[in-house]
């Protein structure tokens, strides 16, 4: 890709990243301003399990696309096919199933902070 194309796409997903950081940090002060401990603290416990959630999901769906990727070195394929395709795109979905089951079995005990 030539850097005319991928400086501006980097530049427009930096300057959203800085505005949602920002918008963050400004409901954050909001709330503290309002006085409300109780609901800062569920605020923040929330974010810490939507992290550490997100983190899960992209190691195993990662963890998933690399073996899909190893499969497909094992089978010798060298040019882009359908059927090298379809292993990638089926080892993201069973990554991303994987990980919807293991949130499904935590339950509860996955939203608790640690």
């Amino acid at each position: 890709m030539d850097n005319h194309v991928l400086v501006p796409i980097a530049l427009f997903g930096s300057v959203v990243y800085v505005i949602k950081l920002l918008i963050d940090a400004r409901m954050r002060i909001l709330l503290l301003r309002a006085g409300d401990p109780e609901e800062l603290r569920s605020l923040l416990q929330a974010e810490a399990v939507q992290h550490r959630h997100a983190s899960l999901r992209s190691g195993i769906t990662l963890s998933m696309l690399a073996l899909g990727f190893a499969l497909i070195q094992l089978l010798g394929w060298n040019d882009i096919t359908p059927g090298a395709i379809a292993v990638l795109a089926a080892a993201v979905g069973l990554g991303n199933l994987g990980y919807y089951a293991l949130t499904r079995r935590g339950g509860d005990a996955s939203s608790e902070p640690r």
